[in-house]
C-alpha cells in the first residue's frame, strides 16, 4: 500500500528488509531489471520478483517495465555490495523469523470445531486447537472466539517441511489457580488413619488434643458419691488408679459370688 512507503532515503547504510520503497527502472535485460531507489547504488530486481496483473510467465522483461518507470519495490535482501529488491510484499513473518514461544498477533480467519485458524502474517494459517484456547473444557471453538476476531498467542510448535505452525491463547492467559500473579495451593484433605477416620485436630493453644474423653457411668458414680462425703476429688492419676482396683474388686467379687451358686 502506497501509505506505507518510506521516503528520504539517501544511503544503503539505511536499508532495512522488507522495507517498502518507490524506484525508477534505469535498465532491462533477461536477468531482470536495475532499478534507482535512492542510494548510491542501484538495487537489481529479478525477474522472478517482477509482479504483473494477469500473472502470466514474464518472457520479456521490456514487455513489462520500461525505462523510467516508477514502481513499487521491497527490500528482499542486504549482501555486501548487492542490494536485492522485490515487487512481491513480504509477509510479516517469515519463516526464519519464527521462533518457539514467541508471542504474535492476528485475526481468525476460519473456524472449525476442532480450532481456529489465524492469520499471524506467515505463509501459512497458524492453528489453535481447541484444549489451546483456553483454561477449562472446550466443546467447539466457537465458545470462545469468532471469525474476524484479532487475538494474542502464543507459538508452542511449527514445522516448515509441513508448512504447519501451532498456537495457544491459553498460554497467554494465567492458570485457574493464579490470580494477579499469585499461585494459589489447594488445601491439603485431612490425613487419615488405618481405619478411614481422620486424626484429631490440636489446639493451638497447648497443641493437645482438643476432644475431652467422656467419663463412663462408674466415673459418674464415683464422683457423685465422693461430692456427698465432701471428699475432694483425687488427681487424674489417682482417679484412674481407684477406678482400676474399684473394677478389680467387682470382678473378684462377682468371680467369688459364681463359684458359691454353682
Amino acid at each position: 500500500m502506497a501509505s506505507d512507503i518510506i521516503t528520504g532515503i539517501s544511503s544503503s547504510s539505511q536499508l532495512e528488509r522488507k522495507m517498502h520503497l518507490k524506484g525508477t527502472v534505469i535498465k532491462t535485460n533477461k536477468a531482470g531489471a536495475i532499478i534507482d531507489i535512492g542510494v548510491e547504488k542501484p538495487a537489481l530486481l529479478h525477474v522472478s520478483q517482477i509482479i504483473i496483473e494477469n500473472k502470466q510467465p514474464i518472457l520479456r522483461v521490456e514487455d513489462f517495465l520500461k525505462i523510467g518507470q516508477e514502481v513499487d519495490v521491497y527490500v528482499r535482501n542486504i549482501q555486501n555490495d548487492r542490494i536485492e529488491i522485490t515487487m512481491k510484499e513480504p509477509l510479516s513473518l517469515e519463516w526464519r523469523e519464527i521462533k518457539k514461544d514467541m508471542v504474535v498477533k492476528g485475526k481468525v480467519s476460519k473456524l472449525e470445531n476442532f480450532g481456529a485458524f489465524v492469520d499471524i502474517g506467515a505463509e501459512c494459517l497458524g492453528l489453535v486447537h481447541v484444549s489451546e484456547l483456553t483454561h477449562g473444557y472446550v466443546r467447539d471453538a466457537s465458545e470462545i472466539v469468532s471469525a474476524g476476531d484479532e487475538i494474542e498467542a502464543k507459538i508452542i510448535d511449527f514445522n516448515r517441511r509441513r508448512k504447519q505452525i501451532k498456537l495457544s491463547m491459553k498460554a497467554m492467559q494465567p492458570s485457574l489457580d493464579e490470580i494477579d500473579g499469585v499461585k494459589f495451593t489447594p488445601a491439603r484433605p485431612k490425613r487419615k488413619n488405618i481405619k478411614g477416620k481422620s486424626k484429631k485436630e490440636k489446639t493451638p493453644e497447648n497443641n493437645e488434643v482438643s476432644e475431652e474423653k467422656e467419663p463412663t457411668v462408674m466415673e459418674i458414680a464415683l464422683r457423685e458419691a465422693m461430692e456427698k462425703a465432701n471428699i475432694d476429688q483425687p488427681a487424674e492419676e489417682t482417679r484412674s488408679r481407684k477406678l482400676k482396683n474399684i473394677s478389680k474388686e467387682q470382678g473378684d467379687i462377682l468371680s467369688r459370688t459364681l463359684k458359691q451358686r454353682a
